[in-house]
């Protein structure tokens, strides 16, 4: 480290904004101050895609999910899960 940040007290979010936003940490910290964190609770973002399955392969799919009491988008994923997994 090379020296303490100080950090005031903020009357409020916009005065913190401007505090944050004009510091630079670089004076204040080196690379091996840093250590590398995970955050396990987090959500993986999701993103809608479409894709063209035969009508068959799609009913088969929900009766399936419908079987084991699971939405059939769930089992989708499932299935393209274990398969990534397996490569």
């Amino acid at each position: 480290m090379k020296k303490e940040l100080k950090i005031p007290q903020f009357k409020n979010e916009d005065e913190e904004r401007e505090f944050w936003w004009k510091v630079d940490l670089s004076e204040y910290f080196e690379p091996k101050d840093f250590v590398p964190v995970s955050f396990p609770n987090l959500k993986p973002t999701s993103r809608s895609i479409s894709i063209r399955i035969p009508e068959y392969l799609l009913y088969r799919v929900k009766e399936e999910a419908n079987k084991i009491n699971i939405p059939y988008q769930s089992l989708i994923k499932q299935y393209i899960q274990k398969g990534v997994a397996s490569k």
